[in-house]
């Protein structure tokens, strides 16, 4: 008997899987058109992803000639965030990073994929990667609808989820419609979002967002230093805002604090092979340590204490860098914690960098 599209649902839901629906295959005209918009109205501050080649991560016969149709499958990460240490600073990470959300989703998927070829059809696992617009496909499979922030909102669930789909040349029923809208009037998102990213029209200008601005490559703006708060890498802010997420009772994390929170002076003492050993499952552009140093100065900068000597220790070894980078950040974070006087050494720093810092 051919493979139908309910026995496909029924194995992502008996592997764990939060949602799951079939969508068609077919292109996202509306999707790259949004795109292609967005990028010329540099909405996308630079950003890579689905953005470099809209033509092919709107159009899924790019990545599979011949598909048909998307089995597309939603995890939910949402955890209760633990208490952070005791010890400071800290850096906040976004929930989404605690763990590798995205390996337990391929885990999910791939029994699926699996089904499908036992039938003689072609299927590939597609989570956390560019030839795909994953909101755009769970949202046309009924998985959830858009929400203001520009996340994809599962009934009952919330936004906290991650997601990623099996396309295959397999032709299935897909699900009846999309998710009637769920926000109506709210907009706690766009009022909540501390850089004011999310526009009325409900798009995410990538140059304010928090989250994009910490995996970004070079200086982190100056504007929105302050408003980086402790976090580290991500922000969940328009997600904790949004009632669905603040409705649903969280369980503890797998991961503990030490998912949650980033010791951030310890951060700032480990070499670049320590370093990515350690945190190389995120994002980091060009795989360059000093990006991730970067944020942690502007975190202690925001949270550190200007008496405590660790954190004294730390600048003083971090405006000394070889890297133009960590030492512009080093300056920033001395003067934020009233410390210009740890600045003396740099007075004739050549680098252009730091110079514009110490102006």
């Amino acid at each position: 008997m051919a493979v139908t599209a309910k026995e496909l649902v029924d194995i992502g839901r008996a592997r764990g899987l939060t949602a799951v629906g079939v969508a068609a295959a077919a292109p996202f005209e509306e999707t790259r058109v949004a795109l292609e918009q967005r990028r010329e109205r540099g909405l996308h501050g630079g950003m890579a992803f689905t953005y470099r080649n809209p033509a092919r991560s709107t159009d899924p016969s790019r990545t599979l000639p011949g598909a048909r149709s998307l089995v597309v499958g939603a995890l939910d990460y949402q955890r209760e965030r633990p208490d952070p240490p005791t010890r400071g600073p800290v850096g906040r990470v976004a929930a989404y990073a605690w763990e590798d959300h995205y390996a337990a989703l391929r885990d999910a998927l791939e029994p699926v994929a699996e089904r499908l070829r036992r039938d003689g059809h072609r299927a590939v696992v597609l989570a956390d990667q560019n030839p795909l617009v994953d909101r755009a496909a769970a949202h046309r499979a009924g998985i959830g609808w858009w929400g203001r922030s520009s996340n994809v909102h599962v009934p009952g669930v919330g936004s906290m989820v991650v997601l990623g789909s099996v396309l295959t040349d397999a032709p299935l029923d897909p699900a009846p419609g999309p998710v009637p809208d769920g926000c109506g009037s709210c907009r706690r998102c766009i009022d909540g979002c501390p850089t004011g990213a999310i526009t009325e029209a409900g798009e995410v200008d990538a140059r304010r967002c928090l989250a994009w601005l910490v995996q970004a490559e070079g200086v982190f703006p100056v504007e929105y230093r302050e408003a980086l708060g402790d976090r580290i890498y991500g922000c969940d802010e328009c997600q904790d805002v949004c009632p669905p997420n603040i409705g649903r009772k969280r369980r503890p994390s797998d991961a503990g604090d030490a998912g949650a929170w980033v010791d951030v002076v310890e951060l700032l003492g480990l070499d670049d092979r320590m370093l990515l050993q350690r945190y190389g499952r995120w994002y980091i552009p060009r795989r360059d340590p000093d990006a991730l140093r970067r944020n942690a100065l502007v975190v202690l900068g925001n949270t550190g204490d200007a008496g405590d000597a660790q954190v004294i220790a730390a600048l003083r070894a971090s405006l000394a860098s070889a890297s133009p980078l960590v030492r512009a950040h080093a300056v920033w974070a001395a003067r934020r914690l009233g410390r210009a006087d740890l600045l003396e050494p740099l007075v004739d720093d050549p680098d252009p960098l730091v110079r514009a810092e110490l102006a």
